[in-house]
């Protein structure tokens, strides 16, 4: 069966997640449906990570066997015809060899966090958290730095979370302003459930004033939920890019 790699823009506001769930439409299950209608076959899609619901992506990455032999062109196009008017977009297919995995062949995760830092509310850009209260950028890069390299991050995890081990590595975390736009840019091989938006939120408590960037090591070093600062919305997150060793 051939087996193709999928790249992937969903808007996550209307879906539960990515992963199938027994209440609620998810992303995957939206392709799904979009493959079995062109193949006319059950057809399971397996994505490179589980973003939660609401988060956002514009470089998801899945793979899918076909039980034909398709042009990759043909399959992206087909793909987003069978998804109408679902908010996901086949931005590119590609032959893959059969051991290539979405999930397990990755080598890195990107995600963005946007942060729209003004008073007034936002009537176009949904993508992003409204922060009200001025916000200090080099603040936020100070606690961030802290976060960098590999840790037990069991305070910036999900209770819920079902990874065997808290211990990540974080291999970026900056923090960047323009404007009213402020840019959290995250990068690891892996991240835990919640980690970036937990990250996100402790991040904000610095920078308005409440947290000193030294409270964040504390947090971290606490290695417990409670210590964690508010977990950011999940309308500012976007999953970026997924990298592969061809990438």
């Amino acid at each position: 069966m051939p087996r193709y790699k999928l790249t992937i823009e969903y808007d996550g506001s209307p879906f539960v997640g990515w992963q199938r769930q027994e209440t609620g439409r998810s992303v995957q299950e939206a392709l799904e449906d979009a493959a079995e209608r062109l193949c006319g076959t059950p057809t399971r899609v397996h994505g490179a990570g589980r973003t939660d619901t609401g988060v956002h992506a514009t470089g998801q990455v899945a793979h899918v066997d076909f039980v034909r032999d398709w042009r990759a062109d043909t399959v992206r196009d087909a793909m987003n015809a069978h998804m109408r008017p679902e908010p996901v977009a086949i931005l590119a297919a590609e032959r893959v060899p059969d051991e290539f995995d979405a999930r397990h062949s990755a080598r890195a995760r990107h995600y963005l966090y946007r942060i729209i830092n003004r008073r007034a509310p936002l009537a176009l850009d949904q993508v992003a958290w409204r922060v009200p209260q001025a916000l200090d950028v080099d603040a936020m890069n100070a606690g961030a730095r802290h976060l960098l390299g590999k840790h037990d991050f069991t305070t910036f995890r999900a209770a819920q979370c079902q990874a065997k081990s808290p211990l990540r590595t974080l291999d970026r975390l900056d923090v960047t302003g323009d404007g009213e736009v402020i840019a959290v840019t995250a990068s690891a091989r892996s991240f835990l459930h919640n980690q970036v938006r937990s990250m996100v939120g402790t991040l904000v408590e610095v920078g308005i004033g409440r947290w000193q960037p030294d409270d964040v090591a504390a947090a971290l070093a606490a290695r417990s939920r409670p210590a964690c600062g508010p977990v950011a919305p999940s309308a500012g997150l976007i999953l970026t890019r997924v990298d592969y060793e061809e990438s």
